[in-house]
This record gives structure tokens, C-alpha cells and sequence, in this order.
């Protein structure tokens, strides 16, 4: 179990937001905290623990008044890392290699693959082809819907049909390095993490998975630790104290150490 960090960016800004609350009308989000410092501050410290794997993700849509100041963060977050962090967000056969160029070890897709409530196998085999499956990081973030967790996109806001379970993170396996997973009702709210979603991820464990959602505790901490049976990586945003939050950063990368936890 890895510590996986993040570079959240929306509106320009490193931010950590509530993640049901994202609206791309009026670039809109419920913000936990906005940083002083941009991404490649960030990007530098991560490098400079010699953390690896984490991930950058922009939140504001192509086409939107605050997209290039986003992108114009992530790239140079990828210039401060190169081949440290992988970076998610509108990927698509046209802007992805041009991340990988820049600096990203992976490229990160949901939207382009989900689209219309279903996969697109066509789409996924087309960036395969353009960036090697040893490159690309599904995100499978999901939204809990009745007794089960969908997969949802375009940054949270649309449910599809496909669930969380087995056969299809089996199936998905084949084309991807990673899943990126953030739970996205309790994304940003450090009161506790989806228990269920972690426990049916950690029974599957076959690929290299970093869950984000919820963790507010060390207590948190253990329970994904345990439930996730030492399978997942994890991402801690506001409840960080890099990000305004209560659980230290040093302490959180003793935990995670640490094999008795």
C-alpha cells in the first residue's frame, strides 16, 4: 500500500473541492481549500520524497474560460516531475500524447471511454494503439447507487450502467496499467470512507488500484488499510495538512510504512 499524491486544479488553482459539488456551469465547485503555492510547488515536494505514481487532474472542461490556466498548471507540474505523476482530465487521442511528452508517466481516461452511459471499446483500443497499455490509468470513479457503485464521468456528473464488480474490472484490466478510483460521494468531505466500495476492491486486487475518498483519520487510514487488504493505494486530499487538513504528511507516510497497521 502506496501513498499516492495529487495535484487537484480547477478555475487555475490547486484546490480540493467536495466532488459531488463540481458544476461546469459557471465553473462551479464547493472548495475545501485554495492554495497559495501553484502545482509545481507541489509537484516538487512529492519529487523531492521521492513519491511517485500520483496523479494531476483538471477539473475545468476544454472550452471553458479557466481551461488553459488549468492546463497551463498541470504542464508545468509535468515539467517540475517528469515521469512522476500521471495527469487526467479531458484525455483524449488528440492531447494525450502531448501529456506523456510533457512529462506525465500516464495519462488518466474516463469520459472518452464512458460515453452515452456505456464503454466504448473502439475508443479505448484507439489510445491503447497511441499510448501503450503500460501508460494509461482508467479512472473508474463511481457514485453508490442503490446497493451498487456505477461509474460516473465528466468530472462526477453523469452516471453510466456500468458497475463497479468482478467481470469488469477484469475485462478493463487488459488495456489498463492502474484504476484510479475516487468515491465520489464522500469525495472531499474527510468524514469516513466508502467501507463497502474498499472492501469489494481489495477481494479483487490484480492490478494496482489508488482509491481517493473520504479518508479524514489515521483511524480511516487503518480501516482502508485493513479492508483494502494492503491491496490499495490511497490519495488523502483536504483532510492533508498540506491542503488546510488536520493529518500530517510526514505521519501519514510513517503510517503507510508501517507493516503492523
Amino acid at each position: 500500500m502506496e501513498f499516492r499524491p495529487c495535484i487537484d486544479i480547477h478555475n487555475g488553482k490547486v484546490k480540493q473541492i467536495v466532488g459531488s459539488s463540481l458544476k461546469d456551469t459557471g465553473n462551479q465547485a464547493v472548495e475545501n481549500f485554495v492554495a497559495g503555492q501553484d502545482a509545481a510547488f507541489y509537484a516538487k515536494l512529492y519529487q523531492q520524497r521521492g513519491l511517485r505514481g500520483g496523479h494531476i487532474i483538471l477539473l475545468n472542461p476544454a472550452g471553458s474560460a479557466y481551461y488553459e490556466a488549468t492546463r497551463q498548471q498541470a504542464m508545468q507540474a509535468l515539467l517540475t516531475y517528469p515521469g512522476g505523476m500521471q495527469v487526467g482530465g479531458g484525455i483524449n487521442p488528440g492531447n494525450a500524447k502531448g501529456f506523456l511528452d510533457a512529462g506525465a508517466s500516464h495519462v488518466i481516461v474516463t469520459s472518452y471511454v464512458f460515453r452515452d452511459g456505456m464503454i466504448y471499446y473502439e475508443n479505448l483500443e484507439r489510445l491503447v494503439n497511441i499510448v501503450g497499455k503500460e501508460h494509461l490509468v482508467l479512472d473508474l470513479s463511481c457514485r453508490k447507487r442503490e446497493n451498487d457503485y456505477y461509474i460516473v464521468t465528466d468530472r462526477w456528473q453523469n452516471f453510466t450502467k456500468e458497475k463497479i464488480e468482478e467481470s469488469l474490472l477484469d475485462q478493463l484490466s487488459h488495456y489498463a496499467d492502474e484504476f484510479l478510483i475516487h468515491a465520489v460521494d464522500v469525495e472531499g468531505k474527510a468524514q469516513g470512507i466508502e467501507k463497502e466500495l474498499v472492501r469489494r476492491l481489495g477481494e479483487w486486487g490484480k492490478i494496482p488500484i489508488t482509491y481517493a475518498g473520504g479518508v479524514g483519520s489515521f483511524e480511516d487510514l487503518a480501516s482502508l488499510k485493513k479492508l483494502g487488504k494492503h491491496r490499495l493505494n490511497v490519495t488523502i486530499g483536504s483532510a492533508l495538512d498540506l491542503f488546510g487538513g488536520d493529518m500530517e504528511f510526514e505521519k501519514v507516510l510513517q503510517m503507510l510504512k508501517a507493516k503492523e497497521c
